[in-house]
């Protein structure tokens, strides 16, 4: 069976970045497993796996325009340090939600100076180009009950 709309995909992967560092990687895990079609795993390596058939193996490169975007720099803010109430030290690579008018958002700090603490919006894979050596596992038809809810169940999904 082909990929398309409506199939659930198992597939084990490494995510590379352009100079060969690996950022993710499916290996000694079970395979991911998505509705293919539903929007759960981002768009540049949902098209590029249409159409492949179980056992495949494939490499395949997203741009950032499709998958988690070029860099924003309006995402990126310096904030007052007591901004961060009950937390007792504010260090680089710690994350919170931040509440905006878009509604919430999760934020990254990448520098503390003083009472200065500046975040970052932005996914931390964006602005990046990803690199994805795919090997298909499973390839089926999604049930009604993972069409309506838009999700994998059972194995590899969501247990509800």
């Amino acid at each position: 069976m082909q990929i398309a709309q409506n199939s659930v995909v198992a597939f084990h992967y490494t995510l590379t970045n352009d100079a060969g560092e690996v950022l993710d990687s499916s290996e000694g895990r079970e395979p991911l497993t998505y509705l293919h079609g539903s929007g759960n795993i981002i768009p540049g390596l949902e098209k590029e796996l249409e159409g492949h058939e179980s056992g495949e193996k494939l490499q395949v490169t997203v741009t950032p325009a499709e998958g988690y975007g070029e860099t924003q720099p309006a995402l990126v803010q310096e904030v007052p340090r007591d901004a961060f109430q009950g937390v007792e030290e504010v260090e680089p690579g710690m994350q919170f939600q931040a509440q905006t008018q878009g509604g919430p958002l999760m934020v990254t700090v990448t520098k503390v100076e003083g009472d200065t603490v500046t975040v970052d919006g932005n996914h931390p894979l964006a602005g990046q180009t990803l690199n994805f050596d795919v090997e298909i596992s499973s390839v089926r038809e999604a049930s009604q009950e993972e069409m309506e809810h838009g999700h994998v169940h059972g194995e590899g999904g969501v247990q509800h």
